[in-house]
């Protein structure tokens, strides 16, 4: 090993930098094992405590973990080589459906709600050591909280879900804790686990979130926090239903000490109801966003959740970005409070498009899931031949590997982009690139 790669670096942050740059460039693989700790402090001719230091802060920003007396290696997914990059090139010509966006004809016009939110914004001026949540968009979130039985609770706004998600983590866990995660899962919450030092524990998913079983062992197993997407969630499409919402619960309920956070993926753009798990742990988050339904561009999440966990996000944010824009905030509360988005023709319209997309793949022996939302998830034996022939054909998905920790391969589809008689012909893609014969695929 120590011949392979040249270490450098005298002080902590410069061997630090040396070796995820290192890894970063794929000098280092994945899974690779590092040198002990003398060993490489005795080739640098640097105390020993600066090689633990380095180590300690690779394991912090998710680049390498340590097992003990078996040594510290580099990460199978190190934060540093991020899912972002696993990805398809979209030729000129080829149908992009890999992006996960919504279809711009059911986003609702931004402009008058925020010339309405400026002019107010001119005539009562937010000012520093303001409020930082809008008191009408608290409670327009907090009687949507109620109506869906979500429990009572402060309310936070952060840029986007992402941001509430890692704002709760960070409050709780420390570095090296254990993290339950949906596998396959969102792409970029996989990625920032293990960026924040934490380790990933795979639960896997069905039609109805995440599996019950697979969850009791993962806490059972030390993992410290347990994140669901409630519906639509990416990539799958699952949405947890009535039972599968007991069964969790009554897991919760033997490991009352796990934080609880859930992502309501779905807000606004399905028509399936919420079944929430929020209050079955002592510490818990609950948390929706305004980009599906309303534009990812608008970069807003409400959050709530106990006492002890708001206060502590709250208490963080206002030592960083303080606040998010009250602008902002007053004009996602005036398209709610307008009715701008009707939920059920959203839903109704991606759902004509995932329905039909799921059919004609039956109809020619190919096995889809999704049950809400705008993606199909679709199995595949070899993932790289799929996504390459999917191309070829004119079509352009996502790889599995973006979402996958140890579940087997597959693609998704965004439906949103599919148009009036397009199901056909990407139903022929699909079977035609699904049925050639494995090969090698993304890891």
């Amino acid at each position: 090993m120590l011949g392979e790669y040249r270490f450098t670096g005298r002080r902590a942050a410069e061997i630090s930098a040396n070796i995820e740059q290192a890894v970063g460039a794929g000098e280092l693989e994945p899974g690779e094992l590092l040198p002990p700790m003398r060993e490489l402090a005795d080739l640098l001719g640097v105390n020993p405590n600066t090689v633990a230091a380095a180590y300690r802060t690779l394991r912090e920003r998710g680049v390498i973990e340590t097992d003990g007396r078996r040594g510290s290696r580099v990460r199978s997914k190190p934060a540093t080589t991020g899912r972002e990059f696993i990805r398809v090139e979209v030729p000129e010509g080829v149908r992009d459906l890999s992006t996960g966006n919504p279809d711009p004809a059911l986003l609702p016009a931004l402009a008058p709600a925020f010339a309405w939110a400026a002019e107010r914004g001119d005539r009562e001026p937010v000012l520093y050591g303001g409020e930082p949540v809008d008191p009408e968009l608290a409670r327009l979130a907090r009687a949507d909280w109620a109506a869906d039985g979500v429990p009572a609770g402060p309310v936070a706004v952060t840029s986007g879900s992402l941001d509430a998600i890692e704002r709760v983590l960070a409050v709780h866990l420390r570095p090296g804790d254990t993290v339950a995660v949906e596998d396959p899962g969102w792409g970029s919450l996989l990625d920032l686990v293990p960026a924040l030092g934490l380790r990933t524990a795979p639960v896997g998913v069905d039609d109805e979130g995440p599996l019950p079983e697979d969850v009791a062992r993962a806490l059972a197993g030390g993992a410290r926090a347990l994140i669901v997407t409630d519906r639509a969630q990416n990539p799958t499409g699952a949405a947890v239903s009535a039972a599968r919402a007991r069964a969790l619960r009554e897991v919760l309920r033997g490991h009352p000490g796990t934080l609880l956070v859930e992502d309501d993926h779905g807000h606004r753009i399905v028509d399936l109801p919420l079944h929430p798990l929020a209050g079955a742990t002592r510490h818990w988050a609950f948390v929706r966003s305004a980009a599906k339904a309303y534009g990812p561009d608008l970069r807003l999440a409400v959050l709530t959740g106990d006492e002890v966990t708001l206060d502590r996000v709250r208490g963080r944010q206002r030592l960083g970005p303080g606040w998010v824009s009250r602008i902002t905030q007053r004009a996602v509360a005036r398209l709610w409070s307008d009715g701008a988005v009707d939920a059920g023709e959203v839903a109704a319209a991606y759902g004509r498009r995932r329905d039909a997309l799921i059919a004609a793949l039956a109809e020619r022996g190919v096995a889809a899931r999704g049950r809400s939302g705008m993606n199909v998830w679709v199995p595949v034996p070899d993932e790289t031949g799929a996504v390459a022939r999917l191309l070829q054909a004119g079509w352009a998905v996502a790889p599995g590997a973006r979402f996958r920790l140890a579940s087997p391969a597959g693609v998704r589809v965004t439906v949103s982009a599919v148009g009036q008689g397009e199901t056909g012909e990407l139903a022929d893609a699909v079977a035609s690139a699904v049925r050639v014969s494995p090969g090698r695929g993304y890891v």
